[in-house]
């Protein structure tokens, strides 16, 4: 997202390495904190709470990371964390920051209610009403 963001403004980007590794650790944060016992805190309620509180809490991790990364790249640049830090508040383009929070909310909040639905209507149910019903099984 943010090298669309950057196309055409003369700013180049750095490295898409820098940028698949932070979205596989985004990534595999979900898939750990799917597994905690306080994330799926809702269960008897209507879906919309799961589908809020999980929403926040994967939020709150993409904030985090997102911001590490973005601390990393001013780090490389600055003699300690503390100097990166302080040129990262000085220097990020918040407008470009919260935009793509904002983005990554919208595609988690999508997650989190295709995930509840699914565990609601059962997977094989879910993926016939998304796809319609299988063929016929010729054996």
């Amino acid at each position: 997202m943010r090298a669309l963001m950057i196309r055409g403004t003369g700013i180049s980007m750095e490295s898409s390495a820098s940028v698949l590794f932070a979205s596989l650790i985004l990534g595999k944060s979900v898939l750990v904190a799917d597994m905690l016992p306080f994330i799926n805190r809702f269960p008897e309620k209507p879906l919309i709470w799961n589908v809020s509180w999980k929403t926040l809490m994967y939020a709150l991790v993409a904030l985090f990371v997102h911001y590490l990364e973005r601390l990393y790249d001013f780090w490389k640049d600055a003699p300690n964390l503390i100097a990166a830090n302080h040129d990262l508040w000085a220097g990020i383009n918040w407008s470009h920051f919260w935009a793509i929070q904002i983005l990554l909310v919208t595609l988690i909040f999508n997650y989190c209610m295709i995930a509840e639905l699914g565990r609601a209507f059962g997977q094989d149910r879910l993926k016939t009403i998304f796809f319609g019903p299988l063929p016929p099984r010729r054996d």
